[in-house]
């Protein structure tokens, strides 16, 4: 009885013995095999690492070259031929060589703050210190203003036509849309006053992009000028962007515009929100003639009827119903000029006989 027992014993004693060999050997297996789990989720890891480093460097790449050509469009936007623009205004009668050639009239070379020249001509037909001076828009050159000078040389007006910073003759690298032209119309204005003296009156016309360097530069530097007729200007150049973009593409212009945005900063020194009339316009003191035809789908009028909206004080607008964008003159020519001489005679030259 007691060797049965005993031998029971022995047994179990085997068995357990067996048993711990055997769970030896799977915490050895598990052993061997958590460590391989391991090595392949830490190779799984740095593959996921180098893969993610690869995309976003590839992200950085592509958005830095989308950057650059975003901002290298509106930075080095194309401009027109200078022989193509005299070619189009002498087949359109707007340019008379004889007439331009036999009128008294001074170039100038002016020095821009911004570090460059610009280059100017003193139009003067008539007998008169009364003067306009005329900002074309953006891709043209003092040639597409002279139409407008023959209209105010009618009107009793000499005027003072000049290029834009990188158009024409004058220099800069960059086209900005108001931002630095309008630094370079504070330095037209003060040398065009000094010629005239301070008892003459002086105007500024613009068109376009130089309506809106005219209205960035009344609303936020202006003084010594008389009045200002506002042809067509955008209202606020992100807003104009996201209209062209909406217009022309079927992506979403958010993403490019905050990319262009973020890298017109570094690149030319200013942000979009530098670039809207409509925030300067309310500081405007001076009479103000706003002027859109109602086709233009480049810059929508309803950006002229906000600011004129806007704009505290003497003030007109004028509607066209012909006429694409910037060619309210052309298409209305006797109408236009009728409304700047009503608009001239009712908040200038009355306010100087009765002032």
């Amino acid at each position: 009885m007691i060797c049965e027992i005993l031998f029971f014993y022995y047994k179990i004693f085997v068995h357990l013995r067996y048993f711990r060999t055997f769970r030896n050997i799977l915490v050895v297996i598990h052993n061997l095999i958590s460590s391989e789990e391991v090595l392949i989720l830490k190779k799984k890891k740095k593959k996921i690492f180098w893969f993610s480093t690869i995309i976003t460097t590839i992200a950085s790449v592509l958005t830095t070259i989308f950057g650059f050509a975003l901002t290298n469009r509106l930075m080095y936007i194309q401009k027109k031929d200078d022989a193509f623009i005299l070619d189009r205004e002498l087949k359109a009668n707007r340019f008379d060589e004889k007439w331009f050639n036999s009128i008294k009239k001074d170039e100038f070379t002016i020095d821009s703050p911004n570090g460059y020249p610009i280059k100017g001509i003193f139009l003067q037909p008539c007998p008169t210190k009364n003067t306009v001076i005329i900002c074309h828009g953006v891709t043209e050159n003092k040639i597409n203003s002279i139409k407008y000078a023959r209209m105010f040389e009618r009107l009793g007006f000499n005027s003072f036509v000049y290029d834009h910073r990188r158009h024409g003759e004058s220099g800069g690298k960059t086209t900005s849309y108001g931002y630095y032209e309008k630094f370079d119309l504070a330095a037209v204005v003060k040398t065009v006053r000094s010629v005239i003296g301070e008892e003459a009156i002086l105007g500024i016309h613009g068109e376009s992009m130089g309506a809106a360097t005219m209205l960035l530069y009344a609303g936020s530097i202006g003084n010594h000028v008389d009045f200002y007729i506002s042809d067509c200007a955008f209202s606020d150049f992100e807003e104009l962007l996201r209209h062209i973009v909406k217009n022309s593409t079927r992506i979403s212009p958010n993403i490019p515009i905050h990319l262009a945005d973020l890298f017109l900063r570094f690149r030319d020194g200013y942000r979009f929100k530098n670039v809207a009339p409509k925030d300067v316009v309310p500081n405007i003191k001076k009479p103000v003639l706003f002027i859109h035809s109602i086709p233009d789908s480049f810059i929508p009028c309803q950006m002229t009827e906000e600011m004129y909206e806007l704009k505290k004080g003497p003030k007109r607008l004028k509607l066209f119903e012909r006429g694409l964008h910037a060619q309210s003159f052309n298409e209305n020519p006797v109408e236009y000029e009728e409304t700047v001489r009503n608009f001239l005679q009712e908040y200038v030259m009355n306010e100087r006989e009765n002032g």
